[in-house]
């Protein structure tokens, strides 16, 4: 299993974005519209969103992503199964390292529940 720690990389996520806001509130607020554009629920919901950005994260092997995107699959109520075919979609689409990614983002995922309790 992964030694990464996901609830670490996910508040680090968060604190770079937090950085980048400082420095360049344009840039963030710009980024942070498309986000208020795509996730609200639509013809797909919201957590559909968050299960396709999370295999998006796994095929392009981006740790920080995957750490964030498990933790909004979690908050959306992605079930441990919803996640699993999702990390089978990213792995059927992205190979082997897709597969590596994918044991990664199950890891990420199983510490945020843990990390709820």
């Amino acid at each position: 299993m992964s030694e990464k720690d996901f609830i670490a990389l996910a508040k680090s996520v968060s604190k770079g974005a937090a950085a980048l806001r400082k420095a360049d509130p344009d840039l963030m607020q710009a980024f942070s519209g498309v986000g208020k554009a795509v996730y609200p629920d639509g013809v797909l919901d919201n957590k559909t969103k968050e299960l396709i950005a999370l295999a998006i994260g796994i095929t392009v092997r981006c740790d920080g992503c995957v750490a964030h995107h498990a933790m909004a699959c979690l908050d959306k109520g992605a079930s441990r199964e919803e996640v699993v075919e999702a990390i089978g979609v990213a792995i059927h689409m992205g190979g082997g390292p897709s597969m590596v990614y994918g044991a990664e983002a199950l890891e990420a995922y199983d510490q945020h529940v843990k990390n709820r309790l």
